[in-house]
């Protein structure tokens, strides 16, 4: 009886070490087995579950940059590409070109605003005025907002306001300065009449332009890029130059 009872237990106990490792060799196989099983399992779930979760972004991702970019593509189809791509390709030549229209209309503007009904059009001072933006305005811009990019690069609100300042103390005096001088030198007045011109109608005019120019320059410089802020620029003395027009033609109105 006690020799059967030693053998169940015997039994016992060996197959207990077979199971569950206890003092067997083949015990640390086992457990071995066991956690490389487990880091397998762990892995694979990992990387099932990862693809599903990163596949779904990507996807939105690729979808909307395609249509960003054939958004961008259909904007820039027709006259407005073709004008951008000559920007890029010639940009002083384009911006001069560019300044000289906008200068010839708005001086072609300004005399159907003042001249009567059966008055003729002033066709030499429109050319002088398509030939100002040519030679000389488009040129500035160009190197102006070029440069203003370079030295003060951000377009924070602090930034912008000292691109302000500086085309108000700098850009502003000079090129209105150019502007007389020209002007009045091809209509045949001497040096001094130039001067006597200069003292006249230069601070006069960069003080009613206090209120119109820095406003123009904050949207130029803050939301305009680089190089189509001379063409934002052209089309802002456009504007000042017809409203200054009607302006002195409701004075002259109302002083008959």
């Amino acid at each position: 009886m006690g020799s059967k009872s030693n053998l169940i237990r015997d039994i016992t106990k060996r197959c207990l070490e077979h199971l569950g490792g206890y003092g067997s060799t083949e015990a640390p196989f086992l457990s071995n087995q066991h956690q490389q099983w487990r880091s397998y399992a762990a892995h694979s779930f990992h990387r099932l579950s990862k693809p599903r979760a990163s596949k779904f972004p990507n996807l939105l991702s690729s979808t909307f940059s395609s249509h960003s970019f054939s958004s961008s593509t259909s904007k820039t189809t027709g006259f407005v590409g073709w004008y951008l791509g000559v920007l890029e390709s010639r940009p002083l030549l384009t911006k001069s070109i560019s300044s000289s229209l906008i200068y010839a209309a708005a001086d072609f503007t300004s005399q159907l605003i003042t001249s009567p009904a059966s008055g003729s059009l002033d066709s030499i001072r429109t050319l002088r005025m398509a030939a100002y933006g040519l030679l000389i305005l488009g040129p500035s811009q160009h190197l102006w907002f070029n440069s203003m990019s370079e030295i003060l690069p951000k377009r924070d609100l602090l930034t912008t306001l000292k691109k302000i300042f500086m085309g108000q103390a700098i850009y502003g005096p000079c090129i209105t300065t150019c502007f007389f001088s020209y002007n009045a030198g091809l209509q045949g007045e001497s040096g001094g009449e130039i001067v006597a011109r200069l003292k006249r109608d230069l601070l006069p005019t960069l003080i009613n332009g206090a209120m119109f120019w820095p406003v123009c320059d904050f949207v130029t410089f803050k939301f305009v890029p680089v190089h189509l802020q001379p063409l934002m620029n052209s089309s802002c003395a456009y504007l000042w130059t017809i409203y200054l027009t009607y302006m002195a033609s409701l004075k002259k109105v109302s002083a008959d």
